[in-house]
């Protein structure tokens, strides 16, 4: 079951260390994000790595990847593809977009309008997309990752509340150590590693990991405090709107990700610790006064996250499983 995951895990983590300094926490969501078939949305200032994080994931894996730079005048045709009347056969003939890969990079995804970033709703959710009124079912394994500038505000269009619950992760790169920045300045010295970079799994490999984290073993107390949690959202007096039950659904699903890559098939409180801030954060709606500060919706879910009971290893009645 878990143990299935593990060892790729491991490799792919340890071929994006070649090209990533540091960053061990970030690359783990960034799997767990790939093994339980989600999104992530990544958003930091310019030049933390971001996209850099990225292309060591597609070069990690021997599967198709493409990158989409978003811009104001990006079209979702340009993602998903269009039918076009081709003179020679005089018959209409379909050219499928970059969403028509395994992995797909949306660069700087808040710089295009909200009409295309409606085009990846559909890709994203239902792993399929309607063109012209064909549905075409997506190559799996399928992920998006997109990346976003938190800093500017000029020419950027903030992703709607109902498109931020698509990504079941959204976190931060945040700013190297002072160690880790001088690794970084040895490592790029004379030539980027992700040029020699080579693939260390299959796609088979992906999917065969996809299909086994479901039966990570998750004890009904565990839900129970899963559950707790996400109510705690809707009754927080600075949140207007609270998680939701797919929120609650994708706490479940990377708590089990945390266990798999720990070597484990079954999930612990500590996992779902791990999981509530990249998985809830933004799954909440604050109040205009709340917004104010920086940081707020972290705050929230700290706060939450200390106040809510955890189960112990008595009231679970195991000591593992």
């Amino acid at each position: 079951m878990a143990n299935s995951i593990y060892p790729i895990y491991e490799k792919i983590k340890g071929n994006i260390q070649m090209v990533i300094v540091g960053k061990s926490n970030v690359i783990d969501l960034l799997l767990i994000s790939l093994f339980c078939q989600g999104h992530m949305l990544v958003e930091d200032v310019p030049g933390t790595g971001k996209t850099l994080l990225v292309k060591s994931l597609a070069a990690s894996i021997d599967c198709t990847s493409k990158r989409v730079q978003f811009t104001p005048d990006l079209l979702p045709s340009d993602i998903t593809g269009i039918n076009f009347f081709n003179m020679k056969t005089s018959e209409f003939e379909f050219v499928p977009g970059p969403i028509f890969s395994n992995l797909v990079i949306a660069d700087e995804i808040n710089r295009a309008t909200p009409k295309t970033q409606s085009g990846l709703l559909e890709c994203m959710e239902e792993m399929q997309t309607t063109i012209d009124g064909k549905t075409y079912k997506l190559s799996q394994p399928f992920m998006v990752i997109a990346t976003q500038n938190p800093v500017e505000n000029m020419g950027v269009f903030p992703l709607p509340e109902a498109q931020l619950d698509r990504f079941l992760i959204k976190m931060n790169m945040d700013y190297p150590t002072h160690e880790e920045g001088v690794s970084i300045l040895e490592r790029f010295s004379v030539s980027s590693p992700l040029e020699t970079l080579k693939p260390v799994a299959t796609a088979e490999d992906i999917i065969a990991c996809q299909e086994a984290l479901p039966k990570v073993f998750v004890h009904k107390d565990i839900m129970s405090y899963i559950v707790s949690l996400v109510e705690a959202t809707r009754h927080f007096e600075s949140v207007v709107l609270g998680v939701s039950p797919r929120g609650a659904q994708a706490l479940m699903k990377v708590a089990k990700g945390y266990a798999a890559i720990d070597n484990r098939d079954y999930v612990m409180p500590d996992d779902v610790k791990k999981a509530v801030v990249p998985v809830l954060t933004h799954r909440i709606m604050l109040t205009s006064s709340a917004k104010i500060k920086a940081n707020a919706a972290l705050g929230v879910i700290n706060e939450i996250a200390e106040q809510v009971p955890v189960p112990t290893e008595t009231s679970l009645g195991w000591s593992g499983r």
